[in-house]
């Protein structure tokens, strides 16, 4: 990957709106040939989407949570995300090397709301759930330091 490509995935995804007339006055380049690179980076799959942050506190959904999963039966079927991926209330699914399985990224609205999602998660996969309540953020998707 080039240097000027680098550039382009840097100052995009520190802000997915900047427009192409910045971002081109950023790296030099024309608009017209940024476009070209930036849609040859999408087709290379080297950016993959755009997307809105959401301050989840203002949406109604201040309560974020790390739930580790492990299976109850080692012998069964890793069907865990094909399980889960109706349950909204999840946002991240990781599959991970260590004790655990999987780990969750989840969001709700109060304790009460963690408790039955618990149940309903190992309930769906047959796991057991280990979980850590995030208290605060102090930062999230910070830009990647492209090698």
């Amino acid at each position: 990957m080039e240097d000027t490509d680098r550039q382009i995935i840097t100052l995009l995804s520190t802000d997915g709106r900047m427009s192409l007339a910045d971002i081109a006055r950023e790296t030099g380049l024309s608009t017209s040939a940024l476009h070209q690179r930036v849609r040859r980076l999408e087709q290379r799959g080297l950016i993959i989407g755009y997307r809105a942050e959401v301050d989840y506190r203002a949406v109604g959904l201040p309560l974020a949570a790390f739930v580790s999963l492990t299976p109850i039966d080692p012998a069964a079927p890793d069907d865990v995300p094909e399980r889960l991926e109706g349950i909204s209330e999840i946002e991240a699914c990781w599959s991970v090397a260590g004790s655990e399985a999987y780990i969750l990224k989840v969001r709700v609205v109060e304790p009460a709301d963690l408790e039955d999602l618990l149940g309903r998660i190992r309930s769906a996969a047959n796991v057991s759930t280990r979980t850590t309540i995030v208290l605060s953020t102090p930062f999230e998707n910070r830009p990647p330091v492209l090698p």
